[in-house]
């Protein structure tokens, strides 16, 4: 039986020492799956959105920063992926396939744990669609006390029961060296 999947802005222009690993595992988590749907968002930052206006924070505005990585590509179906504008969570295009494939329950792996990750797993909480976060695929581009202080914000408003372990961090809670 399939489980759906949902990739939340695994993408190249959040990959730096604290997520270089998240693609390779998420990867690994795929291969070693039987996943479906898998769908992925990605995070695109518009010139007038609230990143670039009150933070002025341009990056992730064009490709190659908004392209998923390389590694996950052959997983990612043109249909299966969304393109959100900021930190909006659940873009209304994802909500409509979801209810398409009558999704109640789904698994969340990604980057930012504490920014992204957060706000779609609790989006998915308050639309009645179970999120599980496999917590060992998902990291913060701030380092470990951010994904660390995501998952706290998680377990408290969807359930600790809903942050699982893949089996894939080798044993690490930080990210291994590159």
């Amino acid at each position: 039986m399939s489980v759906p999947l949902l990739v939340v802005d695994v993408q190249q222009g959040f990959i730096n020492e604290f997520t270089h690993h998240i693609p390779r595992r998420v990867v690994r988590l795929i291969q070693q799956g039987d996943y479906g749907p898998i769908l992925f968002t990605r995070f695109v930052n518009q010139d007038d959105g609230p990143y670039c206006q009150l933070l002025n924070w341009h990056n992730c505005d064009r490709e190659p920063e908004t392209s998923l990585v390389p590694e996950l590509e052959p997983y990612a179906k043109p249909e299966c992926v969304y393109t959100k504008p900021g930190l909006c969570g659940l873009p209304n295009t994802l909500i409509q396939s979801l209810g398409e494939h009558q999704i109640k329950r789904i698994n969340v792996v990604g980057i930012d744990t504490d920014m992204c990750v957060l706000k779609i797993a609790m989006d998915l909480f308050d639309r009645g669609i179970e999120p599980i976060v496999l917590t060992d695929c998902c990291a913060s581009t701030a380092g470990l006390q951010a994904h660390l202080a995501g998952l706290a914000v998680l377990s408290r408003n969807i359930g600790a029961q809903r942050l699982c372990d893949a089996g894939l961090s080798e044993g690490m809670l930080a990210a291994p060296s590159a």
